[in-house]
């Protein structure tokens, strides 16, 4: 190929695109792209587009005109004038491009400069055009009363009103966020959570697993030190005090107990693994069987004090941060970052113990502890500023039983705490049975089985949300927990009468209510604990509440675990033997318990209820985050 074809060949393209830029924009083209806006953004949006198209035209022209140059130094004898006797003055607006020899290049960015300078003028009429319909009622003083134009902006409006709304619509905590909290550090705060849900899961799920089967650890050892982090949840109302009150030069009152909390959350993962090794007999030195029971319990211990300090400290902070009409999101919002942390890093410790190891078994703790340290790290970062003045030392700090005894006086807190405590164990006790209820009497397969825990938790998050938008609009807190209980009521019928009834519908129903009913029930109590307290004594009042809630918590679960085995048992020995029935009757009594034991929760609560003791402050003037269990 000579380099004259090759020219002429690239010369057609260049042409070719220009002329496909050029019909890009049309009179029709513009409507369209004026129909969705009016007034002064249609100006603008053809003035964007004249401009766009205006510097597409140059540059496919100054590609053209340089080729021309090229063709011409090449051949500097040719005419300026077309094989065809055209010449290049003539008129270049109209007709066939002179492309028929080497010696027509020399015209030829003239040409399509003039041709696609035409054509430009021709859109620039189109445009003022366009702008005269859009301006010219406006330019008189007038008002465009077009009946198109009047579609348009109203339907630019309902639009825009529609995206204005669809955060807090179909983003239920985008509003969590405001301009002392922006959504970017709530969320960098909320790692703690994360951690927490993390540590959780690996102490009740992931290692409660591996040491009863893998490792041959007996069972009720196995119970028993999952059981140990639960004996310093009465402590929480003792952090949540010193948070409150805590004295240092530093002008820090939660970043400490953070920082400690986290501290002995690392150190306890660090020592676990090689703890359970030595508690499984793997150890090859005299003494390893103490050891290992020491190590293990101290390890459980550990993790138990950094998790419950963590946490209390943790939503201290974030009430303090949160302005006070949007701490019901930021609760949902804390508690949503919980259960993902939980169902996550389950997902993840499945997936990493798969092939199970004890050197896979070591990299996993101890990467558990180092991720807990990064994230705690994070989420506290730049988050609580430093206060000189209220951590002064000089100052006098209150006594314990001074501060409990002004918190005792205010409303019934006693009765409200016990209702609190009745209430959490009666949805508490079915937190280790549902499952193999399923199992073994509904005879549900594995995974069958594990969609239960998502529809739990799924009706958790709905009673969650449902609770704060209740909460924001008004509604007492103590009325709302007491129909968290009576769903939570309806909801064991379901799972009872299921069995006789062979109706799996009814069971998932019933799955469903059980978390819709305790969603409302936490928060409810939660927000009534809030009411009881001021600024001063707000961490020792969601302390007491943390911490009866999670000693209601973990012991409900093992009550639960143990009455169902005794009955079982029992009714094997009556005769029922090894059968579903006798399965059915301890599973049965456990969710028979549950429901006498709502009802005496609502026995407690009715007075409260009556006389309005969350009445005299909403939700949505307290509404508190130091309590909120783990």
């Amino acid at each position: 190929m000579t380099r004259e074809t090759r020219s002429r060949i690239l010369a057609q393209l260049w042409v070719r695109r220009a002329q496909q830029a050029a019909r890009q924009i049309d009179v029709d083209g513009l409507k369209q792209r004026l129909g969705t806006m009016v007034g002064d953004r249609g100006l603008e949006t053809l003035g964007d587009i004249g401009r766009r198209s205006d510097e597409t035209v140059r540059r496919w022209a100054a590609k053209a005109d340089s080729l021309a140059r090229r063709v011409q130094k090449s051949e500097p004898g040719q005419e300026k004038t077309g094989t065809d006797g055209v010449s290049s003055t003539e008129d270049a607006t109209s007709g066939p491009l002179p492309l028929g020899g080497a010696s027509s290049f020399a015209d030829l960015g003239r040409v399509l400069g003039d041709r696609l300078q035409s054509r430009l003028n021709g859109w620039a009429e189109k445009a003022n055009d366009l702008a005269a319909i859009v301006q010219g009622p406006a330019a008189h003083g007038g008002d465009i009363n077009d009946p198109l134009m009047d579609k348009v902006r109203k339907a630019g409006g309902t639009m825009s009103d529609q995206w204005q709304t669809l955060a807090p619509k179909y983003l239920p905590f985008a509003d969590a966020a405001s301009d002392d909290l922006p959504l970017n550090r709530l969320l960098r705060l909320s790692l703690f959570q994360i951690s927490v849900g993390m540590a959780m899961v690996l102490l009740t799920g992931t290692l409660n697993r591996v040491m009863v089967v893998e490792m041959g650890v007996p069972t009720w050892l196995v119970a028993t030190m999952v059981s140990l982090p639960i004996l310093f949840a009465p402590f929480r109302v003792l952090i949540g005090f010193k948070s409150d009150t805590y004295r240092s030069f530093l002008g820090w009152r939660r970043v400490p107990f953070i920082w400690m909390g986290s501290l002995a959350q690392f150190g306890g993962l660090a020592l676990m693994p090689f703890a359970l090794f030595l508690l499984s007999g793997d150890g090859r030195v005299v003494g390893s069987g103490l050891a290992g029971y020491v190590g293990a319990a101290l390890a459980f211990l550990l993790v138990g004090i950094g998790l419950h300090t963590t946490q209390t400290a943790g939503l201290a902070l974030a009430t303090d941060l949160a302005p006070e009409k949007s701490r019901p999101r930021v609760v949902a919002l804390l508690y949503v970052m919980l259960l993902v942390g939980m169902m996550g890093s389950s997902v993840m410790f499945g997936l990493l113990l798969e092939d199970f190891t004890q050197v896979k078994l070591i990299q996993v703790i101890q990467g558990a502890a180092v991720v807990t340290m990064i994230l705690n790290m994070i989420a506290l970062w730049k988050q609580e500023v430093r206060n000189t003045v209220l951590t002064d030392p000089t100052v006098a700090q209150p006594s314990f039983a001074e501060t409990w005894a002004a918190f005792y006086e205010k409303g019934q807190p006693l009765r409200l705490l016990l209702g609190l405590g009745i209430g959490t164990a009666a949805f508490s006790m079915q937190d280790v049975l549902l499952e193999p209820y399923g199992g073994q009497v509904l005879g549900l397969s594995v995974s069958g089985t594990t969609v239960l825990t998502a529809m739990l938790a799924a009706g958790t998050l709905a009673g969650f949300a449902l609770a704060a938008k209740l909460l924001d609009r008004g509604t007492d807190p103590i009325r709302l927990a007491s129909v968290g209980a009576v769903i939570g009521m309806a909801a064991f019928v379901c799972v009872l009468i299921a069995t006789p009834m062979s109706s799996l519908m009814v069971f998932r129903v019933g799955t469903v209510l059980i978390g819709l009913g305790s969603g409302l029930f936490a928060v409810g109590m939660l927000t009534a604990a809030m009411s009881l307290a001021d600024d001063g004594d707000a961490g020792l009042a969601l302390g007491a509440w943390g911490a009866v809630q999670a000693t209601a918590m973990g012991g409900g679960t093992l009550v639960g675990g143990f009455i169902r085995d005794m009955v079982t048992a029992l009714a094997g020995y009556g005769g029922l033997g090894h059968s579903p029935a006798a399965s059915y009757a301890g599973y049965g009594v456990v969710y028979l318990i549950e429901i006498v034991l709502l009802i005496a929760t609502l026995a407690v609560l009715f007075p409260l209820a009556r006389d309005g003791l969350a009445g005299r402050k909403r939700s949505r003037d307290r509404f508190g985050l130091t309590g909120f269990p783990g």
